[in-house]
């Protein structure tokens, strides 16, 4: 059964930084396209970051660009971000995904199969 797990989530001050995980399992992970994704109360889920193919391409949202990094590592069927300079309105529930699409444009919800079950962001002082 597939399955996506992150952790890594917490308290943050504004400013501060994070590292989320996402395990992936029940598929051949380094096969799909994984994305970050988040959704703040009353608010749509949006798209963050994506790691792809070709060569492993990543992909950004325009407010996320020099704060945030995505990476993977194959081996251990799991992808990171590194979230730093992290702002008050960084604050939201954040989701991984896997897409069997491959590109830097999967930035839509609804191109994605698997998700897990979101790790909570917070940064406030």
């Amino acid at each position: 059964q597939e399955q996506m797990v992150e952790s890594g989530g917490g308290l943050v001050q504004p400013g501060g930084s994070l590292r989320l995980s996402c395990a992936g399992s029940g598929f051949r992970f380094d096969d799909y396209s994984i994305g970050w994704f988040r959704q703040a109360p009353g608010k749509e889920r949006e798209f963050v970051a994506v790691s792809t193919w070709p060569g492993g391409s990543t992909g950004y949202a325009d407010s996320m660009k020099g704060r945030f990094t995505i990476s993977r590592d194959n081996d251990k069927n799991t992808v990171y971000l590194r979230m730093n300079f992290l702002r008050p309105e960084d604050t939201a529930v954040y989701y991984c995904a896997a897409s069997s699409r491959w590109g830097t444009s999967r930035r839509t919800p609804s191109e994605y199969k698997f998700w897990g079950q979101g790790t909570q962001v917070t940064v406030s002082s």
